[in-house]
């Protein structure tokens, strides 16, 4: 189990990098929030914390975003939060993604959680009142 409080940005980096060495072996994360609940903004530091260099943007319309490390392999960004029904993931060859061995990071997995597989570490985001964030992980 990783739980970790962040009281400022300044901190997410080094958060992120907790979260993947918490995890060495797992790829697949699912990231569970409210709405501004900061999930973006702590995947970009995921994605910069197993190095890669690129613009790390929402992919809502999108579905998916790809960003690379520095060794080429490919980080596998999704947002589920505008999808219809679970048809479009499918069309969106999201089996490709999951079970490539890639690191794939989920906004919205419960808009999909039919599809997902047995083992991911479902990653939470509560907000405080304080405004303060407690991310916590754990392999379900």
């Amino acid at each position: 189990m990783f739980s970790k409080k962040v009281i400022s940005l300044k901190e997410l980096d080094h958060v992120a990098g907790e979260l993947i060495h918490q995890f060495p072996n797992e790829r697949i994360f699912a990231f569970y929030g409210k709405m501004g609940a900061g999930k973006t903004t702590f995947i970009q530091s995921i994605c910069k914390a197993l190095g890669s260099e690129d613009n790390v943007t929402s992919p809502t319309f999108a579905l998916i975003n790809e960003y690379m490390t520095p060794e080429m392999n490919s980080v596998f960004h999704f947002d589920f939060y505008r999808i219809k029904d679970i048809e479009e993931a499918y069309d969106l060859g999201y089996e490709d993604y999951i079970y490539s061995g890639n690191y794939c990071l989920i906004e919205w997995p419960e808009m999909i959680e039919p599809l997902l597989p047995d083992k991911m570490v479902e990653v939470k985001i509560e907000v405080q009142d304080d405004n303060t964030r407690v991310i916590s992980a754990k392999i379900i």
